[in-house]
């Protein structure tokens, strides 16, 4: 994900040195300008501005970078912005974005990167202006953004009520549905009364049918659900949070979260059997997602609550077993992370799992690595540490390649000047000096790409750590849990006999 997107999303990151520059002035990627002729019916401009487009949607911007000063056509302006801002060269980059505002092409979009950038750097107030600016010169998905930005920094100011006419002002969407989601996790800390905020996630589910995004729609409207059914739960409208909580997915990665709700909600009612079946649902996925170690302890509260007292404690000491087991995996985890590196020991084994694992998505929801690795990602720090030893590694394996190009290159030109005359080899000199040169740089620049992988991968191992013992100490306490709920059990079968062989 580019850093111009992940910036809303997530916070502020750390930008890449610019070594990238240097690296793309002194390297040309060979074939690539010529790569656009070779694209039948496409003019050459239009095919560049494709590739770095495709380039900053993914993050990955460093091959597309000696094509920044040969951009031609009206977006070339704007994605040489980008490319800067990506590339670590922020001023420049918000120079040129400013520039870009003043003409007739991606006004919106560039006052709207402007305006992130302020927001992450704290200067709200001269982000209000940019965002009302590109509320006012945006259209569609643009427009609708600025203005979720604009109600959010109301929001974050104490002020509801100008927040809320915001959102009234909006077009059922996505930004909208996630306005009133965190307007109504506001009135959830504040009312005493949960009316407000499930008002609020009402509104935020009926946006959400008119986002053109389905997949995106689809999460968002899981996570309403569960909240919902959260609220609804707490403040004692079992039958209310029944009906929210019913709807969320079984493939999803709020399911588990949702069949312990359903469950604790039903078993309020009277209907253990079926909180049983919603728990027993809820164990089938991995111990990282929530709710899940506690619908292990909920069946055994299950059976206790339906006179089942035997089942119960086989229950609780299942739900024992079952934490020590995970507790045995986390220390796997650890020791990993500890010999190998959290890059790869989270991220990389997690995606090497099956070959075809991202075609297998009810699957990968049960694999347990999987399962810590979304835990993992839920975390904008962990989000933000992760992309940036991923950009580090894959600027490694360029600049890998490219020595050992210039390498090839070099032994080929000694070949070459091995059977020629010195007249003939004049010209041939000066380039294998120059690849020498180049190969020196390339070295150069490879030591210090593995020195700032070296540092973000340290990082993201502490940060990985961290959340590896926080798990343990959540199954731990879980476990602890579990032994009362045997030991309680216990004791009471142990008076009810005594109880029965007295007089």
């Amino acid at each position: 994900m580019a850093v111009t997107r992940m910036m809303l999303q997530y916070g502020p990151v750390s930008f890449l040195p610019n070594f990238l520059i240097c690296f793309a002035l002194v390297v040309q990627l060979p074939g690539l300008s010529g790569a656009a002729s070779a694209a039948e019916g496409l003019p050459p401009d239009r095919f560049e501005a494709g590739l770095v487009t495709f380039a900053l949607a993914t993050g990955n911007i460093v091959p597309v970078l000696p094509l920044k000063d040969s951009l031609r056509g009206e977006s070339a302006p704007y994605l040489r912005a980008l490319l800067l801002i990506e590339s670590g060269q922020v001023d420049e980059g918000v120079s040129a974005l400013d520039a870009v505002v003043q003409s007739g092409y991606h006004r919106g979009e560039a006052a709207l990167v402007h305006a992130r950038i302020l927001a992450e750097a704290g200067k709200s107030d001269e982000a209000v202006n940019w965002y009302e600016l590109a509320e006012n010169t945006g259209f569609g998905e643009i427009r609708q953004e600025a203005r979720f930005a604009l109600a959010d920094l109301a929001r974050q100011a104490n002020q509801p009520e100008a927040a809320g006419k915001i959102l009234a002002s909006m077009q059922a969407g996505y930004w909208a549905a996630v306005g009133y989601l965190n307007l109504a996790n506001d009135f959830a800390s504040t009312d005493l009364n949960p009316s407000r905020a499930l008002v609020a996630l009402r509104v935020a589910l009926a946006m959400t049918e008119k986002d053109s995004n389905e997949e995106r729609a689809r999460d968002l409207r899981g996570r309403l659900l569960v909240r919902a059914g959260q609220l609804a739960y707490v403040s004692g409208d079992y039958d209310k949070a029944i009906g929210f909580l019913k709807r969320v997915p079984l493939d999803s990665y709020r399911a588990p979260q949702a069949l312990y709700l359903h469950g604790l909600a039903l078993s309020e009612r009277g209907n253990y059997r079926e909180a049983m079946q919603s728990w027993h649902r809820a164990k089938k996925f991995p111990m990282a997602y929530p709710g899940v170690a506690d619908a292990w302890i909920g069946m055994g509260r299950g059976y206790d609550l339906a006179g089942y007292l035997g089942q119960s404690g086989e229950a609780f000491l299942a739900a024992s077993a079952a934490y020590e087991s995970e507790r045995v995996t986390l220390r796997r985890l650890r020791d990993r992370v500890r010999e190998i590196g959290a890059y790869k020991a989270l991220v990389e084994d997690a995606r090497n799992i099956d070959e075809e694992w991202f075609l297998a998505d009810s699957r990968t929801l049960t694999q347990p690595r999987m399962a810590y690795l979304f835990g993992f990602m839920d975390a904008p720090l962990a989000q933000r540490t992760v992309a940036q030893v991923a950009e580090l590694e894959d600027l490694l394996t360029v600049l890998e390649q490219q020595s050992r190009d210039l390498t090839v290159f070099i032994v080929s030109i000694d070949d070459f000047l091995g059977g020629k005359a010195k007249t003939q080899a004049g010209s041939m000199r000066v380039k294998r000096s120059e690849a020498k040169q180049l190969l020196a740089t390339s070295r150069s620049l490879i030591s210090e790409v593995k020195q700032a992988r070296d540092v973000a991968s340290s990082e993201l191992d502490i940060i990985a750590l961290d959340y590896i013992a926080r798990q343990d100490q959540r199954m731990a306490f879980a476990l602890n849990k579990a032994d009362q709920q045997v030991a309680h059990l216990y004791e009471y079968l142990a008076l009810r006999k005594l109880e029965e062989q007295s007089p």
